[in-house]
């Protein structure tokens, strides 16, 4: 059963290290590498199963279900393969001829095999059985083997190669796949000759376990990093570097559900507008008029610092008060109205804003809020209009 045992151990050890690189995921997350070493991953679970169960039956002598899993064990062995190739193309980063020449050369082994694996059915050049029961490898076998370690051994020398021309964790990468394809070649080289030894299991294992502690998890958190600042990207508005739209909307979905929840705390909404951008745009140009909008961005921020301010359209921005600004909302507003009056009577940025806090005894839903706020930012508009007329006269 040591033969067996090594197989199952395997298996164990296997998916407790990759247990989250095995589980599938949708959406940005599921990126190429991802796809390729989970596929990897599970062809050697496959594999092992299979060599597992060789091991069982044939210490059982069970000749037709052992010669069976002899096939199953070597095809699983063969994919394992095609899938490792992949996966060093992804993680060398490597494109052009000699990419393609690695694919085409896992594809063929694989295919190689396939057909001596069919032609072992009707004439036995793979593997066969004596009369008393005893499994016996043939020459073919040898061929195939030799062909994968050739291919393993080829892969580790370019891995080796592509580290001497890089640094930092690169040249850690190449140097973990380069010593990663050295193991499988050795183990393999083990394998063709001891055939009652479960030497290409083993280097598997040990092969997977390098490239996932000092590659795939590296690989992995690096990924997720990305998109993680892509999708805050994808948040910011990129005039003004303050929240959009998309990110504005996102915000009122989550105090939907607090609300429907009745899991929210209290917060107001203030609604600002910028005055004069279009006469800017006009008469100074877009250029200006972009640094109109920034200008004003900033006089928002610097008010409501911390509160998240979103750029909703145009001149448009709105800000969603929660904690100390929403505890001392009243005297930030007239800060900032102070502040706008001293800007309309100098002549510089002028702002129009109003201001309004969720009441839940009256108000079914974020809109609502929102009307009111708006409703307050026109009035106030208003009346700075009334303001410049009053001086003009």
């Amino acid at each position: 059963m040591y033969y067996a045992s090594i197989g199952i151990i395997s298996i164990i050890v296997l998916v407790i290290v990759n247990f989250e690189a095995l589980r599938k995921v949708k959406g940005p997350e599921n990126s190429e590498l991802r796809t390729k070493y989970r596929c990897f991953l599970i062809s050697l679970i496959s594999y092992f199963t299979a060599d597992a169960f060789w091991g069982i039956f044939n210490e059982q002598q069970w000749v037709v279900i052992t010669y069976i899993d002899t096939i199953l064990d070597f095809s699983t062995m063969v994919l394992s393969v095609v899938f490792w190739v992949k996966c060093v193309v992804i993680f060398i980063e490597s494109k052009g001829k000699l990419t393609k020449i690695f694919l085409a050369s896992g594809w063929f082994i694989f295919i190689f095999e396939m057909i001596i694996l069919t032609v072992n059915l009707f004439v036995p050049i793979v593997f066969t059985f004596s009369a008393d029961k005893v499994y016996q490898a043939l020459p073919a076998r040898y061929i195939a083997l030799f062909m994968q370690m050739i291919l393993f051994f080829a892969s580790a020398v370019y891995a080796f190669y592509a580290s001497s021309r890089s640094e930092g964790i690169t040249k850690h990468h190449y140097m973990t796949v380069g010593f990663s394809g050295i193991i499988m070649a050795v183990f393999i080289a083990f394998q063709m000759m001891f055939p009652f030894m479960p030497f290409y299991a083993l280097g598997c294992l040990f092969a997977t376990c390098a490239i996932h502690s000092f590659i795939y998890r590296e690989k992995d958190i690096e990924h997720g990093r990305e998109m993680e600042n892509a999708n805050r990207r994808a948040l910011i508005d990129g005039l003004t570097g303050v929240k959009n739209k998309l990110a504005y909307l996102e915000s009122l979905r989550d105090l939907e559900l607090q609300a429907k929840e009745h899991s929210y705390e209290g917060y107001g909404v203030v609604v600002f507008d910028l005055n004069g951008l279009k006469e800017v745009n006009d008469t100074l140009g877009h250029d200006a008029g972009d640094e109109y909008l920034r200008n004003g961005c900033k006089m928002i921020c610097e008010i409501f610092a911390h509160s998240p301010v979103y750029r909703i359209g145009g001149d448009e921005f709105v800000v969603i008060l929660k904690g100390s600004d929403f505890e001392n909302r009243e005297v930030l507003k007239e800060q900032f109205d102070k502040m706008i009056d001293e800007n309309h009577g100098n002549g510089t940025i002028v702002i129009s804003s109003g201001m309004a806090v969720f009441d839940p005894d009256i108000d079914e839903s974020y809109t609502e809020v929102f009307i009111r706020a708006d409703k307050k930012m026109y009035e106030r508009k208003m009346a700075l209009k009334v303001m410049d007329k009053s001086q003009s006269v």
